[in-house]
């Protein structure tokens, strides 16, 4: 037998084996472990093997010692018991699980064995119950929140938070921390969060009162420390204002800094959301956003987003509270000025904002933003949504540039260089994984789903996409949407299907180039795709729900182990490696430094296989910039620029007191930013000292300092931005200067432009716009730190029109008028509106020929928000110069950005917007008459009534105010070839009624009124009134004396002399007329220089004279009064300019009838007084300027050399080092701190003002400090008083005689009573000559508006025997019911509505169910009496029905002139 050789065929089976033990080793491994439920929570504790899987619905708890490959129940935890699962953040040892009850478990080791514990009370229901202390010393510190509950004797029970802590993981007995609590933490329980305070210490959120109904007032809670567990050390945080830190909402630890969220609860405030943050827990300062108007913060309308080291984020919802929206801000490094980083972010109603920073990449991060965000707010349009990318920790924000081509190598269907198309991806908002959306530890790997085009698609119509270097560019990976998860260090990419069930994953081992496919052997939706925490593990796991046909008896859910080492047998070695760096390369550099980490090749095949190791971030440091610096303190940026706030501060000794000339070396305004490690010897040093001269150094204590500044033109305007040290002047050569410090320096701002105006926002303090002569325009949102150009879209209108009218409520809102084919003397000039949503940067035409657009919101006219009212002419040709009244002017009303348009008037001189009223002058053509129309609601109009003969369709009328609930109207009745003179009109609360006030009050001949209501203290105003009127119409010359009314016009009276002059002498008048006169608003020549101020209540300054009439203004000299103008006292002889500062605590002036060399200051509220020479050469001073607030101690003096009058000066002093000591307040302790309380009922017989005592907390005149930005106390109401005379001012139609009385108007008729009943009225009452001043709380007394008493309609309009009959009736009907129901009983069961519920509810219909129906059946009753009386006095609640959703307005005694027919 022939033996045939069998090696080929060996060598082929053994060819075939290896080939197939090679694709098995190419495979990963993979096991299966079924659960019946979803985990709420599914974690591995950090840098370990060990998961947990907690199943919340049947309460347990699952440990895999192995990455997930195999699991286990909680050994020693009862089955069901789980309520939360919750792994110690500093030690990976220990995990709690907490129960509903009072004994919980805890795990020292990882899960292997679980012990009990017993708490006094079961946990809080708090998404965090415990609080961790990061000192790897104190692990076992640990706070717990629990709920004791006590029951109230019937069904219920009081419960309240309360906080215990341990100090050994709860192996020892917890002890109570704190009671009546909300929020406890460890002011160590944050890596980030480095200081040097207490190792202890401990902030909590708690209530000052105990609760029996478990409800506490807002007003209780307050930040609480302790730093020995609350046992004697409690300190209660006042943030830096003292008692007005309550309200407190939450606490936090973001990255580094500590923010304290509280509700403002002042009365000057709105329920805003305040912020205060610390980076060392010893000072807290206010988080300051920019146009403040808008960006205020609403509780659930705010969101602290992902932070980084160096700045806090916060996402904040301008907008509609409803259209989920908001605006991305970034801080300053210490947390308290933030800058708007990114518009119309995209929010969802849990508050979650689109946001996420890249893990490990600085200065990275994603946003989506809502590109139609107009049309969402104004019609409720789906959203469009936008991914935007900032690679400067979000100073700029781009586009995700898309892949050219798809994943099948297929070109998209659009240009990736065209903005219209890129990439956008879906984030936090809707999550669809545990974890991260986007980024893991694999340095430089990001992952999402999305779509390429306009904005972004839904989530089943996105596809994957992947970018390797941190989102600077992009590829398609794979079709559809895939759940995504990175292993070993990026090094592995595994995908799975999220739009439908699969039996397979996708995965790449070589950075996203190739991918292939693994079977896991059964079909099921994939929930869940997750590995350890720092994505160093080649393991994943891998759940999901298993179809019910595919069970076979096994639990609903699947959880997949993926194990990837078998795949690749060779560790990578150093040759496998590259130096990746982060960023893009126009933003290497941040935070002084660039960033690189060592990565693996993609092209490699090796494993990385440093389990538990995150890659080691690397920096370089870069040479210093600019962008690294930041102002110092006592420093603020303008412009390019860091200025001081006025004089530095030097260390005494520094500057030798005998010799002025000395230097020192001090500040350059600069530091480097906190963090910040960027090189200074290869950069810019921009924080190195500067040689100054000692003479502008801060002076020693008792010392007055002051510069002068030469302006090369006359000033022609200057405006302080509102709650800031910015002042802006516009000179009359078109330039435009800025000091940032008060008037300590000054800088030009943009050189070599011509500026025609600018602007103040109205309601946004931080804003301001610089108009040039062109389209292009100027603005600042930083109180003019950065000037932005920005263009409008035509040149402002050169026709004397206001130019920007702005939104009171969100403050990118803003109306351009600007000229048309107005240059030389066009045919066609006209000037044409536009509105903008976003601050200049796309602007939609509104009308053309318009005079006057403007939005219909104002601050308390609480309308439609997207309501734009324009006054337009009719015939809409030729020059709109030269237009006359033959060419009418419309008022037109335009709902949803004047889509909608509306005529309201066909013909009107113009309107106004006052307090809650919008006010129309309508023109009657055919009677060639005014009527004034009054509206609550922008939309219904009714016409002001007015006496006989003071109807404005015969006069000029001004509009004065509105801040008591009324409106103050000056008609003229004397006008040319007669001086100006005329009656004060004041309106009823809804402003349609009004009656005389005030007859012969005095205005000018541009229509100015001497009339000025008080600052702070509502109701006191003061007018000249002209006392020769006979004469004066024949000589042309005007006599005048001054009222003062403390009841809003109800009464007027003459200001009560002073005894003697400022020298001591006695006044030679002696008359009875002999009263103080003062020169009023008329003579101006700044309408800013009021009498009073807003930091001192009761405080008022004026010059007159004391005489039986007032004397010329150089004939006069100044006068102060402390109490509200009751009384007052000369305070210097001739007549001064004065300004008030750091709230009264001093005063100045300067001689304002000739030049002067000095100022006169008072640090007693001018009791005496001293001077301060500023100059050599005399200066005539025009003005004195302070900060709106008067609350600083820096003053300006504007005015010219004699010499010179065309070149101005601006003269800075400073009165900051008279005394450093500042003022103390003590609620506890009042008689014995700086402050006093004071009510403008002191030292007189009229107690009360409106009806009510009211004391005011102000600084005691002779106390010698400072009271500085500390914030005001607010007013105390200590009781309503009874109603006395001066609570009531004459009806329609009436007016005061000689006598005070109120009487008829000759051949007037008095209104129709008034027989309405509003709420529980019992009665109404007859009309008298009187009415209650609508301002007035007092109660009870002397009520002159009431006449003759009649029964309300309804119970008390019947007797006894009525209402019994009415129960009697109900009651027989119910009876016979029964009765029905017992005779129907034998016939079946009771068909109750909804269908035959069967013979069980057959049965005995007994008494009681008789009698239950009884109050049913009087309820009907009692609602048809009020519908009867709806039906007769219906027109007295329509109003109130009309005008819902706008504003709830009690309807006033003479109110039903208000009675309209919604529109809509």
């Amino acid at each position: 037998m022939i033996m045939r050789p069998r090696t080929p065929l060996v060598l082929w089976i053994l060819s075939l084996l290896s080939g197939l033990l090679l694709v098995a080793a190419q495979q990963p491994d993979s096991s299966v472990t079924y659960f019946p439920n979803l985990p709420s929570r599914l974690f591995f504790f950090e840098d370990t093997t060990t998961a947990v899987y907690h199943d919340l619905i049947d309460g347990n708890v699952y440990v895999s010692q192995d990455e997930g490959k195999s699991w286990s129940r909680a050994d020693g935890i009862p089955e069901g018991d789980a309520s939360m699962v919750i792994e110690h953040p500093f030690d990976n040892s220990y995990a709690f699980v907490l129960t509903r009850g009072i004994y919980h478990y805890r795990t020292a080791d990882r899960g292997r064995t679980w012990q009990g514990f017993e708490m006094p009370i079961p946990p809080a229901l708090v998404g965090k119950p415990l609080s961790f202390h990061s000192d790897p010393k104190k692990y076992g510190y640990i706070l717990y929140q629990g709920t004791f509950c006590q029951s109230t004797g019937g069904w219920g029970s009081v419960c309240h938070d309360e906080t215990y802590y341990t100090l050994d993981a709860f192996s020892d007995t917890p002890e109570l921390l704190l009671s009546e609590t909300s929020r406890c933490q460890f002011a160590h329980s944050s890596a980030d969060f480095k200081h040097d305070a207490h190792p202890d210490l401990i902030y909590c959120v708690a209530f000052d009162t105990s609760t029996s109904t478990g409800m506490h007032s807002l007003s209780a809670s307050r930040l609480y420390s302790s730093t020995n567990f609350f046992e004697d050390d409690i300190k209660v945080e006042d943030l830096g204002i003292g008692k007005n830190a309550r309200g407190v909402v939450a606490f936090a630890i973001v990255s580094k800094f500590a923010v304290v969220a509280l509700r403002d609860l002042s009365p000057s405030g709105d329920g805003e959301m305040l912020l205060y943050v610390s980076v060392d827990t010893k000072t807290w300062a206010k988080a300051r956003f920019p146009h403040a108007s808008s960006a205020r913060l609403r509780e659930n309308g705010y969101t602290i987003v992902e932070s980084t080291t160096h700045s806090l984020a916060v996402d904040v919802m301008l907008q509609d509270m409803t259209t989920t929206i908001g605006t991305l801000f970034v801080s300053n490094s210490n947390g308290t000025f933030f800058v708007e980083s990114l518009k119309d972010t995209n929010r969802n109603e849990m508050g979650y904002v689109d946001f996420e920073n890249l893990y490990g990449i600085e200065g990275v991060g994603l946003a989506n933003i809502v590109s139609n965000a107009g049309e969402v707010e104004g019609r409720r349009a789906q959203k469009q949504l936008q991914t935007r990318i900032t690679f400067d920790d979000g100073r700029t924000w781009s586009r995700l540039v898309p892949p050219s081509s798809d994943s099948e190598n297929q070109r998209i269907s659009c240009n990736s260089n065209d903005d219209s198309c890129s990439l956008h991806l879906h984030s936090v908002t809707i999550p669809h994984n545990f974890g991260r959306v986007f980024s893991s530890p694999a340095p430089g790997f990001v992952m999402g789903i999305g779509s390429i085009g306009s904005h972004l698609k839904p989530y089943d119509e996105g596809d994957t996409f992947l970018s390797t270097d941190a989102g600077l560019t992009w590829s398609m990976v794979h079709k559809d949407a895939h759940k995504y998860e990175f292993g070993d260090s990026g090094s592995i990419v595994v995908l799975v299907n999220d739009e439908e069930s699969t039996d397979e994953i996708t995965y790449s081992s070589d950075l996203g180039r190739t991918w292939r496919t693994f079977n896991y052997g059964f079909t099921m939706r994939a929930r869940i795709l997750t590995t350890v925490s720092d994505s160093t593990s080649q393991k994943f796991v891998l759940v999901g729900q298993v179809s019910k046909r595919d069970m076979d008896g096994r639990g609903r859910y699947a959880v997949v182990f993926l194990d990837f080492a078998p795949m690749r047998s060779r560790k990578c070695g150093d040759n496998d490696f590259e130096r990746w760096y982060a960023r893009s390369m126009t933003h290497e550099c941040l935070m002084g430094h660039k960033q690189w980490y060592r990565r693996r090749k993609p092209d490699v095949d090796c494993y990385v296989g440093e389990e538990f190791h995150e890659p080691i971030e690397h920096e370089e440091s870069c040479p210093c910039t600019d962008e690294d610096y930041e102002c110092d303190y006592n420093f603020v940026r303008q412009g390019d620029q860091c200025v001081p706030v006025g004089p530095e501060p030097i260390p005494a000794g520094v500057c030798p007191p005998d010799n002025p000339n000395a230097m020192y070396m001090g500040s350059s305004g600069y530091r480097l930013i906190p963090g910040n490690t960027c090189d200074r010897e290869r950069g810019v040093k921009k924080n190195d000292p500067i040689s100054k001269p000692c003479a502008n150094a801060q002076p020693a204590e008792g010392e007055i300092v002051h510069q002068i500044f030469e302006f090369p033109a006359p000033v022609v305007q200057f405006a302080y931005f509102k709650d800031s040290t910015t002042i802006l002047v516009r000179l009359e050569d078109h330039t435009v200067w800025q000091s940032s410090n008060e008037g300590y320096t000054w800088q030009q701002v943009q050189p070599g432009e011509r500026f025609v105006a600018f602007y103040h926002h109205a309601y946004s303090h931080d804003r301001a716009y610089l108009i040039t002569g062109t389209k292009q325009f100027y603005y600042t949102t930083d109180t003019g730190k950065t000037w932005l150009p920005m263009n409008g879209p035509l040149p402002p209108n050169n026709l004397g029109l206001q130019i920007l009218h702005f939104h009171p409520v969100i403050s990118d809102y803003l109306i351009w008028s600007g000229s048309e084919g107005c240059v030389g003397f066009g045919e066609s000039c006209n000037v044409q509106a536009y509105y903008t949503r976003d601050n200049g940067r796309k602007w939609n035409f509104i009308e053309k020929y318009v005079r006057n657009c403007a939005w219909a919101r104002d601050a308390e006219l609480d309308v439609d928000p997207h309501q734009i009212i324009c006054e337009v002419y009719k015939n809409q040709q030729g020059n709109q110069r030269f237009f006359q009244l033959e060419n009418p002017l419309q008022l037109i009303s335009g709902r949803n950005f004047f889509e909608k348009k509306t005529k309201l008037f066909d013909h009107v001189v113009g309107f106004t917007k006052f307090s809650e009223f919008l006010i129309v002058a309508e023109y009657q053509a055919q009677r060639q008459t005014l009527d004034l129309q009054v509206s609550l609601d922008g939309r219904t109009f009714a016409s002001g009534m007015f006496p006989p003969d003071l109807r404005p369709d015969q006069h000029a009328y001004t509009i004065l105010e509105s801040t008591t609930m009324s409106v103050f109207l000056h008609v003229t009745t004397s006008e040319r070839p007669n001086p100006y003179w005329g009656s004060i009109l004041k309106s009823n609360s809804n402003g349609t009624y009004y009656s005389i006030s005030l007859e012969n009050v005095n205005r000018n001949d541009a229509g100015y009124v001497d009339f000025e209501k008080m600052i702070g203290l509502d109701g006191i105003a003061l007018v000249n009134v002209v006392s020769n009127t006979l004469e004066a119409t024949l000589t042309g010359r005007k006599e005048l004396e001054t009222r003062i009314t403390h009841n809003d016009g109800g009464t007027w009276k003459r200001l009560a002399p002073p005894p003697k002059d400022s020298l001591g002498n006695l006044y030679w008048c002696d008359s009875t007329r002999c009263a103080l006169h003062i020169h009023g608003y008329t003579e101006r020549y700044d309408a800013r220089a009021t009498y009073s101020t807003p930091s001192v209540p009761g405080l008022l300054m004026a010059v007159g004279n004391v005489g039986e009439t007032l004397a010329d203004y150089t004939d006069s000299d100044t006068f102060l009064s402390r109490d509200a103008g009751f009384t007052w006292e000369e305070v210097h002889k001739d007549a001064h300019l004065w300004e008030f500062g750091d709230s009264g605590s001093i005063l100045i002036m300067a001689n304002d009838e000739d030049a002067t060399d000095h100022v006169l200051f008072s640090t007693d509220e001018g009791g005496s007084w001293r001077e301060y020479k500023f100059t050599d050469e005399r200066i005539r001073v025009k003005e004195i300027v302070t900060v709106p607030s008067d609350t600083s101690r820096r003053f300006i003096l504007m005015g010219y050399y004699p010499r010179s009058p065309a070149v101005h000066v601006a003269v800075h002093i400073d009165f900051s080092a008279l005394t450093w000591k500042e003022c103390t307040f003590s609620v506890e302790d009042p008689g014995h701190d700086d402050f006093e309380l004071w009510s403008p009922s002191e030292n007189r017989n009229e107690l009360c003002l409106f009806g009510r005592q009211t004391m005011y907390h102000r600084r005691v005149r002779d106390a010698s400090c400072v009271v500085g930005s500390r914030p005001k106390v607010e007013a105390k109401v200590v009781r309503n008083c009874a109603c006395q005379e001066s609570d009531f001012e004459c009806e329609f139609n009436y007016y005061r005689d000689e006598s005070g009385e109120c009487v008829l108007v000759p051949g007037a008729e008095r209104l129709a009573d008034d027989d309405s009943c509003k709420g529980d009225d019992d009665y109404w009452y007859e009309r008298t000559a009187y009415r209650k001043i609508p301002y007035s709380s007092c109660e009870g007394g002397k009520r002159l508006d009431r006449g003759a008493q009649h029964v309300c309609p309804g119970f008390k309009a019947h007797g006894a025997f009525f209402w019994l009959m009415m129960f009697f009736i109900p009651c027989a009907f119910a009876a016979l019911a029964g009765w029905w129901y017992v005779r129907r009983r034998a016939r079946g069961a009771i068909r109750l509505p909804g269908g035959d519920l069967g013979p069980r509810y057959v049965g005995d219909s007994g008494v009681l169910d008789t009698l239950a129906s009884v109050p049913y059946f009087i309820m009907a009753v009692l609602g048809a009496t009020w519908e009867t009386i709806v039906e007769k006095f219906g027109d007295a609640t329509t109003g109130m029905r009309t005008r819902s959703g706008y504003r709830s307005v009690p309807i006033d005694e003479d109110a039903q002139i208000l009675r309209f027919e919604d529109e809509e």
